[in-house]
């Protein structure tokens, strides 16, 4: 493959790629957050809708949902959206259907005292869910999050045949111009394969981190911690619990709060 091949086709294709993965993936995000968070709403209709989106959007093929948007939509509302952002609204859609469940289990695999020490300190639903659950649930929803971002970035090889220029596009137009089907596809795997590499070492940063947050330190030697230099807590900072989660005080930044055991148990203030 000739260097102009790689730069006029081959490197703009990678870029459009990444783009096409960080618009996705802000997109299903926001929707798997909205959703997820709603399933455990107090309310049964706003269970019923939230439940009702899940499963209508786990049922669709992204790539049939993507040539609706493309080409039915503009029939129906007579606007047209540019084939970039039709992929990138139906990979979203999509994706964030399966992100909804991850974060639905996360949510429900909070101890229920946390929830009870929430009510104890008359916290609000939402202060409860920003300020207990969420902060606990997070760092249980990365790994599986990782996954899915994995598979969405691979899953944007789809877009190619709305005719955009990713890198599996860019690789058929280099097959056709020089005909080397093996060494242009095979520099293709190595692509996707650096791309989710790069992705993978990320989420794992950025799950220790969360981890961190709430007092959960990686073993020595294991993983990335020795490279992030992590530090456990010392004796004046304060013991951590038996299962290595902060009290409700120590997530919310809340002082003169006994911990959630002597929240629960001391029968705090509702």
């Amino acid at each position: 493959m000739t260097a102009g091949l790689w730069e006029h086709w081959v490197l703009p294709g990678i870029w459009i790629t990444i783009q096409l993965t960080l618009y996705s993936a802000a997109l299903a995000t926001v929707v798997a957050f909205a959703v997820g968070m709603a399933r455990t709403h107090r309310l049964r209709v706003v269970r019923f809708f939230a439940a009702f989106y899940t499963e209508v959007f786990r049922g669709m093929s992204a790539l049939i949902l993507m040539f609706w948007i493309f080409f039915v939509l503009p029939q129906l509302a007579g606007w047209a959206l540019v084939p970039m952002w039709a992929a990138v609204l139906a990979l979203g859609l999509s994706y964030g259907a399966y992100g909804a469940e991850i974060v639905r289990g996360a949510l429900n695999a909070v101890a229920p005292a946390q929830r009870e020490a929430g009510v104890a300190l008359s916290f609000t639903p939402w202060q409860r869910m920003r300020l207990v659950l969420l902060p606990q649930a997070v760092p249980e929803m990365i790994p599986s999050f990782c996954n899915l971002l994995v598979e969405l970035l691979k899953g944007t090889a789809l877009v190619s045949l709305l005719g955009i220029g990713d890198v599996s596009f860019a690789a058929y137009l280099v097959r056709l111009a020089t005909t080397e089907s093996a060494q242009i596809y095979s520099i293709t795997l190595v692509i996707y394969f650096v791309l989710a590499f790069l992705l993978t070492r990320g989420m794992k940063v950025l799950e220790r981190k969360a981890k961190a947050g709430i007092g959960q330190f990686p073993e020595p030697g294991q993983g990335l911690g020795p490279w992030l230099r992590f530090r456990r807590p010392s004796a004046k900072s304060g013991e951590l619990s038996s299962t290595g989660v902060t009290d409700v005080a120590g997530v919310s930044g809340i002082t003169g709060v006994s911990g959630i055991t002597g929240a629960t148990g001391g029968g705090g203030a509702r």
